[in-house]
């Protein structure tokens, strides 16, 4: 049997019982309690439907996983949360690693070893017990290791640190063969390169020992301005953010809002135009910096002040609970006037599209810069990123996705060759080679002829082996 097989038969029951014996954590077949729980992902319009679940609880766990997949040649995928899902891993092993939330604090070296299942909320509070701070995202419920793998693109501390990638010491990885493997700088380098970006192609990762920063404290918040002044809001963003210092990272999206209770007074229900700021700097100089985007329109609300770095989830304010949407996302490689003409036609006050957001991203610093110990990041040199979103349930997917379509098409003659894999959607999964770029994807392809052979992790953006 091909590990391309599209028609595995069910698991047997008696095969889950050994695997089971073998585990400390759960093995749950279709129909067991607990087994449409651990199924569950973020985005409500996916739906995993896998032949077994092993919810494990250790490193042992995955390595008695992986070794049965192969063992019944079945693809094998790895769930913390769910935000981002390729096809429904039907006839899959999929491992869920949420019991694996392990966070340990070294406040001398300023590092966090985490496990598989950790979050970032999870992260961040234990972090600021020592004054410092990880290179999170913007939604807080996000896995830590599915977003640092894809690169991991900080909307608080990114500018001036780079990817979140950038700054892992040592991963714990099971690859396809059932080892678990330490991978760093010097102990199979070519690994630690290839799973910093690539994703979840090379091998299920245990843990990871990642750098921290000595920000307490953030000048950070949104101004939201009414969605009519889209275009002076826009303009005077797109002028202003280069002569920024890297300390400050922002952006800038294109809100419709729902009127649920949700969203807060006097955002709900209305269409916006926000501006994201995050300065690790004093609230002073944050403030004169920026001073000139605060005349740029009346502003509806104004939530930026000096925080603590544990509240900087209200940066984004981004939803905590699962909800049914669509979403993809491009870079762009310039934003020159006509561009901004254009964004503002696609998603302004005189479109007719349904997007629940439209974001873009300013990018630069050390984004560009290669780090100390290079990795697979494929987006360097690329000055924005730019996000479409839209919300409602699946039987209006054809609409969804032709509103982001409409949006990231009408964008393309700015469009940069390679794109972030954090912000793909599951139809782009074939998309691999582009993605990464020729090159790059090449050197993927070998690591990932000598690891995973037999691609059994591809229920992913896929890196096929080599031939």
């Amino acid at each position: 049997m091909s590990f391309y097989d599209s028609s595995l038969p069910p698991v047997l029951r008696e095969d889950a019982a050994a695997l089971g014996a073998a585990v400390a954590g759960s093995v749950l077949l279709p129909g067991d309690p607990g087994y449409d729980d651990e199924r569950a992902v973020f985005n409500l319009n996916h739906e995993l439907a896998p032949a077994v679940i092993v919810v494990a609880q250790s490193a042992a766990d995955v390595q008695a996983a992986v070794t049965f997949a192969a063992r019944q040649h079945r693809p094998l995928l790895v769930k913390t949360t769910g935000h981002q899902m390729i096809g429904t891993a039907h006839g899959a092993v999929v491992i869920a690693t949420r019991r694996m939330n392990e966070v340990d604090i070294d406040p001398v070296s300023r590092t966090a070893r985490v496990g598989a299942g950790v979050l970032w909320s999870d992260v961040i509070p234990e972090a600021a017990k020592a004054g410092l701070a990880p290179l999170n995202g913007s939604n807080p419920t996000v896995g830590v290791a599915g977003y640092v793998l894809g690169g991991g693109l900080s909307p608080t501390l990114g500018r001036s640190q780079g990817y979140a990638a950038d700054h892992v010491r040592s991963l714990e990885v099971v690859t396809a063969d059932g080892e678990l493997r330490h991978t760093d700088a010097q102990s199979e380098p070519e690994l630690f390169w290839a799973l910093r970006g690539g994703k979840g192609n090379f091998g299920v990762v245990t843990a990871l020992e990642l750098d921290l920063f000595p920000v307490p404290y953030l000048y950070g918040g949104g101004i939201y301005f009414p969605g009519e002044r889209m275009a002076d809001v826009l303009r005077a963003w797109t002028a202003w953010h280069p002569d920024t210092p890297e300390t400050m990272v922002s952006s800038f999206a294109v809100l419709r809002l729902p009127p649920v209770p949700d969203v807060p007074e006097p955002l709900r229900g209305t269409f916006v135009v926000s501006l994201r700021f995050a300065y690790n700097g004093t609230a002073e100089d944050g403030e004169r910096l920026i001073a000139p985007l605060r005349t740029a329109a009346p502003a509806v609300l104004d939530t930026v002040r000096d925080m603590p770095y544990t509240e900087v989830a209200s940066i984004h304010n981004e939803p905590t609970q699962p909800v049914p949407y669509y979403e993809r996302g491009i870079m762009l490689r310039e934003f020159p006037t006509q561009a901004q003409d254009k964004l503002v036609e696609l998603v302004g006050p005189d479109s007719d599209t349904t997007l629940w957001i439209a974001e873009l991203r300013a990018l630069g610093g050390a984004w560009d810069r290669e780090p100390t110990v290079p990795n697979a990041v494929a987006t360097r040199g690329l000055p924005y990123s730019l996000l479409g979103v839209a919300v409602g349930p699946l039987p209006e997917e054809p609409q969804l996705k032709a509103s982001v379509a409409a949006l990231l098409d009408g964008m393309q003659p700015w469009q940069g060759e390679r794109r972030l894999v954090n912000n793909l959607a599951p139809d782009e999964a074939p998309d691999a080679a582009a993605i990464y770029g020729a090159q790059r994807y090449e050197r993927l392809a070998t690591i990932k002829k000598t690891y995973d052979p037999a691609n059994m992790f591809r229920l992913n953006h896929n890196v096929a082996p080599a031939t």
